[in-house]
């Protein structure tokens, strides 16, 4: 196999085509919109100030795109007509604010690869839930037979799709950072499931930032779009009084009744979207997604299919037959009558106490990691209600003791997933549930949060 060799910027070549894009990072999007760029007959410079994993290297290598690592060359990346940014690369990095002051446009890939398709744009963005709803609104177009593709926060690279698909319609989950660098790309639909806080630290520790951050969904749509929000949310309700919406606004609730949108009676879901349309009517028990929660992800969903006019048992045979994507909310397996759930995705306390709220009493909580200035109160009591045992994940769970030392008598610390799913299963008994959701990012004992998932499900299956 040949050695994987970045190409030295002194040695790239100027085509003189339409201009140099250089790309900041070189991950699934990254590689992909160096691909369309390419494609679309830009030099292309692609520069990680980190290690390049190898199936990217190799890709870069194949499409001939000269690429570094481990370093950037400002010399030449200051040369750049625009600049397309990774997700992960705050506003604050030196050499962002040198190419904010050359006046250098820096973009996402999201807003790249949206000048080149005239797909319909469904952008899922929240605190909470947004991998959820983005993977049953795509399940349920693709079922209905729409030529759908799924992107984002997700998936393959959004600008890697659209070099190489044909979709007619995209479902694209979109994080706050993203967000942040995109000008003229356009929801059709937009939905805003929730803002509590979190990842404040990008920006400036004020909530009211990170707000108005998540409310760049909206932009740029006109009267003929469509904005799904959750008027339960304190947050977003007070974002809407501020930003507004040019769109067709379609809230949801579940403890109003709504003349629009879509809301509860008692336990049945009714979705309207159109005074001229039946609305779509569902027991929420037959909703494959359990949990208040998940009640708010399935309207979120429900809408937008709705607002593209999909018929009602399509849209009811969907809802009800989904599959959770993997590390949120999983079942891993039942073993001697306890329930063992991977929610490895949960990497916020907002995450975590939406999981509790979706479990039965008699849970033993596996908890911690890295932990990102979390406050724990807002688990008390939840916890106080259905947790039985903490079992601590994490090299330093110093906080989370003093968080819940006088609610529980059992807090364990381990520091492999085996030793947790060990403990827990020590711990547990039938009727119990054993659930991991973290509340905490994964870098101190894992590669990442499917890593640790993975290890917790492997640890599981080898009671």
């Amino acid at each position: 196999m040949k050695e994987n060799k970045s190409i030295p910027a002194t040695n790239f070549p100027l085509q003189g085509g339409r201009g140099l894009l250089v790309i900041l990072g070189a991950g699934e999007s990254g590689a992909g919109a160096a691909f369309l760029a390419k494609q679309k007959g830009f030099d292309v410079f692609v520069s990680d100030f980190g290690a390049i994993a190898n199936k990217y290297k190799q890709q870069l290598q194949e499409w001939q795109i000269p690429f570094e690592e481990k370093q950037h060359t400002e010399d030449l990346i200051l040369n750049a007509t625009q600049v397309v940014k990774s997700p992960g690369i705050p506003e604050k990095a030196p050499l962002i604010k040198k190419l904010r002051e050359k006046g250098i446009p820096v973009i996402s890939e999201i807003e790249f690869a949206g000048r080149y398709t005239n797909a319909k744009m469904i952008c899922i963005t929240g605190s909470n839930g947004k991998t959820t709803t983005t993977s049953l609104t795509y399940h349920i177009l693709k079922d209905a037979g729409l030529n759908v593709g799924l992107a984002g926060n997700i998936g393959k690279s959004f600008a890697y799709q659209v070099a190489t698909e044909n979709f007619d319609t995209y479902v694209l989950e979109i994080s706050s950072f993203m967000l942040d660098d995109m000008y003229q790309f356009k929801a059709d639909i937009a939905v805003l499931l929730n803002i509590t806080p979190d990842h404040l630290d990008r920006y400036d520790y004020k909530f009211e930032n990170y707000a108005a951050s998540k409310f760049r969904i909206t932009q740029n749509q006109t009267p003929a779009d469509h904005f799904i929000y959750c008027i339960d949310d304190q947050a977003t309700a007070e974002g809407m009084k501020m930003h507004g919406s040019n769109a067709r606004l379609h809230p949801f609730s579940i403890t109003n009744e709504l003349e629009s949108g879509a809301w509860l009676d008692r336990e049945t879901l009714i979705i309207q979207t159109n005074k001229q349309q039946e609305p779509l009517t569902m027991s929420i028990n037959d909703l494959a997604l359990q949990g208040k929660h998940n009640i708010y992800n399935s309207m979120a969903s429900g809408i937008v299919a709705k607002v593209l006019e999909l018929r009602n048992d399509t849209i009811r045979e969907s809802m009800s037959n989904f599959r959770n994507i993997e590390h949120r909310l999983e079942h891993v397996a039942k073993i001697s009558g306890i329930n063992f759930i991977n929610d490895s995705k949960a990497t916020n306390v907002n995450s975590t106490w939406y999981a509790l709220e979706s479990m039965p009493k008699g849970v033993v909580l596996i908890l911690g990691g890295v932990d990102k200035g979390n406050d724990y109160s807002m688990l008390a009591d939840l916890v106080k209600q259905k947790v039985k045992a903490i079992v601590c994940l994490g090299r330093d769970n110093a906080r989370i003791h003093e968080a819940f030392k006088d609610i529980l008598t059992e807090i364990v610390d381990t520091t492999s997933a085996q030793e947790a799913v060990y403990v827990s299963y020590q711990l547990a008994k039938k009727g119990d549930t054993v659930l991991l959701s973290p509340a905490c990012a994964s870098f101190d004992l894992f590669k990442n949060y499917e890593d640790r998932g993975d290890q917790f499900k492997k640890a599981v299956m080898e009671l």
